[in-house]
């Protein structure tokens, strides 16, 4: 097969492109920058841009969409929010597959996009032909796949087998979440400077992560009592790695038993998933790979279940899911160019 990545540059693209490169399904993988890529004559190579990606001489093509469909079986984008929206509706409109690590597409309606995102919505018509694929819990596919975030990725997988079995107080639901400095791209912001980040830790985003929409639409599919939910992020000092730990009030009678019940049951047929039973995973057990694990601590004393879901924010939270998503879209191996091992290292 032969993909295409847009927005190779950035750290989601760049570990897409190092994945994709080890896939045993794909034969080329074609790059294409914005529409201005190659303006002035100027000529760009992933080994020149990329340090460390010796030998990997590939020309960043100008987009075009006639071209990528022509020469292609899929593309990713792994461009910024606002820039997918303005490139994607020809592959929407040819029902091309499309492999979206953008938040572009998350959102089917417009004015709730505009209000999370602050930039234009993509038309109406075309967000509803995406489907936002949370890639361990079954659900409808189309062509257009909408990689849902990292944070909304950790705290979805750990809060689906209670919301869906309807075990917890939905108005209860309070999620503190922590990620590494990757998790907010390469440009850099005044909270991301080494100075900043070093021997510190910073909450940003406080009622306004553009991951919060997206988390409360899914739940409130899996269970319409969900209003919303209290969710916090805070920026840890290192690169890569996410913790969402969640708390919520139980149903009454729900034991440690009915929830491990719950959890081993939805995820049973899902090997990146992992829950520990009344034990806490770390970091680094997934740091480097597609896996997520959650522990699961039911307190009989306050009725409060904690869980804690961790994920490696580019893999699992991107780049990682966005190769699940095409293995289910293309009915391969679900594992196929997908690390399991940590990197401990």
């Amino acid at each position: 097969m032969n993909v295409a990545i847009v927005g190779v540059t950035g750290y989601s693209g760049t570990v897409l492109y190092t994945l994709l490169a080890n896939h045993p399904a794909v034969d080329d993988i074609k790059l294409y920058g914005h529409s201005d890529e190659g303006k002035n004559g100027d000529v760009r190579y992933l080994d020149e841009l990329i340090a460390g990606f010796h030998g990997q001489h590939v020309k960043l093509q100008k987009f075009d969409a006639n071209q990528i469909m022509a020469g292609n079986d899929a593309v990713f984008f792994a461009t910024s929010a606002g820039v997918t929206s303005k490139l994607a509706i020809p592959f929407v409109e040819a029902d091309f597959p499309v492999i979206d690590l953008s938040g572009d597409f998350r959102l089917p309606d417009p004015a709730v996009y505009e209000k999370w995102y602050h930039k234009p919505a993509a038309p109406v018509a075309d967000l509803a032909k995406a489907s936002y694929n949370l890639a361990d819990v079954d659900q409808p596919q189309t062509n257009y796949v909408a990689n849902p975030g990292c944070y909304a990725t950790a705290t979805l997988l750990g809060l689906a087998p209670m919301v869906q079995a309807d075990l917890i107080d939905p108005d209860t639901i309070i999620v503190d979440a922590k990620s590494g400095t990757s998790g907010a791209g390469k440009k850099l912001t005044q909270i991301s400077h080494f100075t900043e980040v070093n021997d510190n830790l910073q909450l940003y985003g406080l009622n306004t992560h553009k991951h919060i929409p997206e988390i409360v639409a899914q739940l409130q599919k899996w269970n319409d009592k969900v209003n919303a939910i209290q969710f916090s992020t805070t920026l840890l000092p290192l690169t890569t790695g996410l913790m969402a730990s969640i708390y919520a009030k139980v149903k009454p009678g729900v034991t440690q038993e009915a929830l491990m019940t719950v959890f081993e049951t939805t995820y049973a047929n899902h090997p990146f998933i992992h829950v520990l039973d009344g034990q806490t995973p770390t970091l680094k057990q997934v740091v480097g790979t597609n896996n997520c694990d959650i522990g699961v601590v039911f307190n009989p004393v306050t009725q409060t279940v904690m869980v804690i879901s961790v994920i490696d924010n580019l893999i699992k939270g991107a780049a990682g899911q966005a190769i699940q998503n095409f293995n289910h879209l293309f009915n391969l191996d679900e594992t196929a160019g997908l690390p399991t091992l940590p990197v401990f290292a």
